[in-house]
């Protein structure tokens, strides 16, 4: 029996690497031929990463990690860490990809290598693979319309010689196959709109081109208009697999675990579908002029609510939030007059929250996880994007998707964020909050239907089952 060896590449940090092993653990449930080697990328140490390969590692022997040594660039440059420091790890990727095939060669048993599958910011790597005569698939964990308003605005650019930066601050509506309805051109991505950042795009989806297929975290029933857009030939095979959670995530134990515990036993004493959960992801929090006015609406909105409370990082950085000292920023009286109706907390297991049948709406930055983890368990989304490519997500629920309602679809807070802040207003937040609480009965029947099919698309026979199964068949029924 032939085997075959996958080789990941992610990209920096423990969200894109979670999506990654669960996707590799689809291929190794289907296929036993399967082998699959992860090359881990560190700009510095992260014990939460090392906490996570190490607990994967134990609990499958066909999932290996190689960590690459640790490259002296500056972790807080964004441009930096994405690309140049990206690009720099070529020279290590073919270094170690080269030990696996003199492996290989050595013994009759070992696998064969029979692609890479890079991370959708990886695509540098494609070349390597190219050196070594394998396919390159990317693992996109954006959504499917997303691929194709990328690879539609590239081509507006190579092609029709339109510069899209010149979208920025425009009140233009851009008509693109992978949408059933107009964008309009204040909820494109940052990284079309900077010219510092547009390079870098235009390379990763040139690099999306150039791949032999495109595995995408999404599932045909949710974006089947999007998908089917890609049909007419002129892009790679998309393999719409999802949706990829990862719905056991290990919290570290100890302190978290019980500060779980303590989250549980608040949601457990609270009326069915009643609580509104506030997130912003991982990289997301307010300054205290913008933490008042959160407090002010939620209180005015009447509703109950778990508000995950963060701190942004210092200016210019990338590091993550960090917990505030709610008394020191929340308005006077505050804690004392929602007492019984809302609960402030710091980090959350974000899919044991969406999974209590207490909580009913979710106001959320629209990182596309979040999107699908709400689908998932069936709970509306109160759109308030922060960065990347989030006001797209947002437009695409609330518009294109009609799953959710607006607090502030165009807000916009990027990467290198200067510390300036559009604050909105608590009148805003509370309209937003009612508005998601109150939502129709045809939108949460909607919605409840949708995430029926998300669970039959992985089971067998299912659209991303099946999907699934054709990766399989082209990757390793194809050996070079």
């Amino acid at each position: 029996m032939k085997k075959a060896e996958l080789v990941f590449i992610p990209t920096t940090g423990i969200s894109h690497l979670l999506s990654a092993v669960e996707v590799a653990k689809l291929l190794l449930d289907r296929d036993e031929r399967l082998s699959i080697t992860f090359l881990i990328m560190k700009p510095r140490s992260d014990p939460k990463t090392d906490r996570f390969i190490n607990s994967v590692s134990i609990a499958c022997n066909r999932i290996r990690f190689i960590d690459l040594p640790k490259d002296e660039t500056d972790p807080n440059d964004p441009i930096t860490i994405f690309f140049s420091f990206i690009e720099a790890q070529k020279p290590r990727v073919k270094d170690e990809v080269s030990k696996l095939v003199r492996q290989s060669e050595s013994s009759p048993d070992s696998p064969t290598l029979s692609g890479f599958v890079l991370d959708m910011f990886c695509t540098p790597m494609i070349d390597v693979a190219n050196e070594f005569g394998v396919p390159s698939y990317i693992f996109l964990t954006t959504s499917a319309a997303c691929l194709g308003l990328q690879l539609y605005v590239q081509a507006l650019h190579d092609e029709q010689k339109v510069d899209p930066t010149e979208f920025k601050g425009s009140d233009a509506e851009l008509v693109m196959p992978c949408l059933a309805n107009p964008l309009p051109a204040k909820v494109l991505p940052f990284f079309m709109l900077g010219k510092e950042w547009l390079p870098s795009f235009l390379g990763l989806a040139r690099g999306f081109r150039e791949s032999k297929g495109i595995i995408i975290n999404t599932f045909e029933e949710l974006e089947s208009h999007a998908i089917h857009s890609f049909s007419q030939g002129n892009t790679p095979p998309v393999y719409p697999v999802g949706p990829i959670l990862n719905l056991n995530r290990d919290d570290g134990g100890g302190e978290e675990s019980d500060k779980y515990k303590d989250i549980k036993q608040w949601l457990d004493d609270q009326p069915l579908s009643s609580v509104v959960y506030l997130c912003f992801g991982s990289m997301g929090g307010f300054r205290v002029d913008q933490v008042k006015e959160i407090a002010c609406g939620l209180e005015q909105s009447g509703h109950r609510f778990l508000w995950s409370l963060r701190q942004p990082p210092p200016e210019g950085t990338m590091e993550p939030p960090s917990d505030y000292n709610p008394r020191d920023v929340l308005p006077e009286g505050f804690l004392d007059r929602t007492a019984k109706t809302g609960k402030i907390i710091g980090w959350a297991p974000q899919t044991d929250i969406l999974a209590h049948p207490s909580v009913g709406g979710f106001v959320s930055h629209c990182g596309w996880n979040s999107i699908l983890e709400s689908i998932w368990f069936g709970v509306p989304i109160a759109a308030w994007p922060l960065y990347a490519e989030q006001q797209f997500n947002a437009f695409q629920i609330v518009v294109e998707l009609g799953l959710g309602v607006e607090i502030k679809m165009d807000y916009r807070r990027e990467f290198n964020w200067d510390g300036s802040e559009n604050v909105i207003s608590a009148g805003e937040i509370e309209r937003g909050v009612r508005c998601l609480m109150e939502l129709c009965d045809v939108k949460r029947e909607k919605l409840k239907e949708l995430s029926g099919k998300s669970r039959k698309a992985l089971e067998n026979g299912g659209s991303s089952f099946t999907w699934l199964g054709r990766f399989i068949q082209d990757t390793v029924d194809h050996l070079p």
